[in-house]
């Protein structure tokens, strides 16, 4: 699929969640049930192993290990002993997450159980119950169509449940027919409306030119990153259904594909090999976390498998220091 870059023109803020206007209240009541109940008694414990966070208050320094984040490194101390040392910090109790949605025309695509868009705002909202359940400051940001009346959706970090509701309401706009969202600008937006360090969770396809890659590596000289990728099997590879026409849902462009060729599918399979690999490469140069979810598969046990590896690798990090 494609998608055409371009600037956002200002930014519109949400209103806060007492004067939100739900248009359906019904799929955020299901998502609290499956996220409150089975995703908290899949993770059969405290979640704060999702939620580090890098804290406000510095520790005492101590010498580089293996392992450690470069970007602590404190180079004062450093430079007077000559050897590598880090400055820990100390997180705060309260800490902030920010999410970063996006609603271009291609996640409201779907073949199987659910649209990317559906299991996108479910994957945002799993993010927000979690970390409200902790007390912390949730904000968000809804990336908006490219053009000269661009404006990105924000929602101050606040916290409460009354917010939280507020958040998933804001969220829960299905992306139209023809839009390409401004994902680099709603990223942006983040870094600039973000004055805490904490935690920063970009949902997309990721799909079209990949001008998020520079604002996404300076969101994470702040925050700890999360990318969800959500993608349709369809997207992977071509069945055998004969001749059918595909249309790109952002600019109406049709092309009609001959899938009983066994050349054709194989080409569409390494393109599609060859994209996501060079997606999960930008990812990894930004220092994200790289969640990929499925519309064919049950995303909350995908997402209980991305958060038990995570928190083991934190909590092996934390022992070797």
């Amino acid at each position: 699929m494609w998608k055409r870059p371009g600037r956002p023109s200002g930014v519109q803020e949400l209103p806060s969640a007492a004067r939100t206007t739900t248009p359906s209240q019904a799929p955020i009541d299901r998502l609290k049930i499956t996220v409150l109940r089975r995703l908290d008694g899949l993770l059969a414990g405290d979640h704060a192993g999702l939620f580090p966070g890098h804290g406000t208050e510095f520790g005492e320094a101590r010498p580089y290990v293996a392992g450690d984040d470069p970007r602590h490194i404190d180079w004062a101390v450093t430079a007077r002993t000559n050897e590598p040392h880090v400055r820990d910090t100390i997180a705060d109790h309260e800490l902030e997450l920010w999410l970063v949605l996006d609603t271009s025309s291609s996640l409201a695509f779907g073949t199987a159980l659910a649209t990317k868009h559906e299991i996108a705002w479910s994957a945002a909202g799993a993010f927000a119950l979690l970390a409200a359940s902790g007390g912390n400051r949730i904000g968000a940001v809804r990336s908006t169509p490219n053009g000269a009346r661009s404006r990105p959706h924000l929602v101050p970090a606040r916290s409460g449940s009354r917010h939280v509701g507020g958040v998933l309401t804001a969220l829960q706009r299905t992306p139209a027919e023809g839009e390409t969202g401004d994902l680099a600008a709603a990223i942006d937006m983040v870094r600039r409306s973000s004055h805490r360090r904490g935690m920063a969770v970009v949902v997309s396809d990721f799909l079209g030119p990949d001008d998020w890659v520079r604002p996404l590596r300076a969101l994470g000289q702040r925050h700890e990153l999360v990318a969800v990728e959500v993608v349709d099997p369809r997207e992977i590879e071509l069945p055998d259904v004969g001749l059918v026409s595909l249309v790109d849902p952002e600019t109406g462009r049709r092309r009609l594909v001959d899938t009983a060729e066994a050349e054709t599918r194989d080409r569409y399979a390494a393109a599609a090999t060859a994209r996501r690999s060079n997606i999960s490469a930008k990812l990894a140069g930004c220092g994200a976390d790289h969640l990929t979810l499925r519309t064919d598969r049950d995303w909350v046990l995908d997402f209980v498998r991305f958060v038990a590896i995570r928190r083991s690798r934190l909590l092996a990090a934390a022992g070797s220091r």
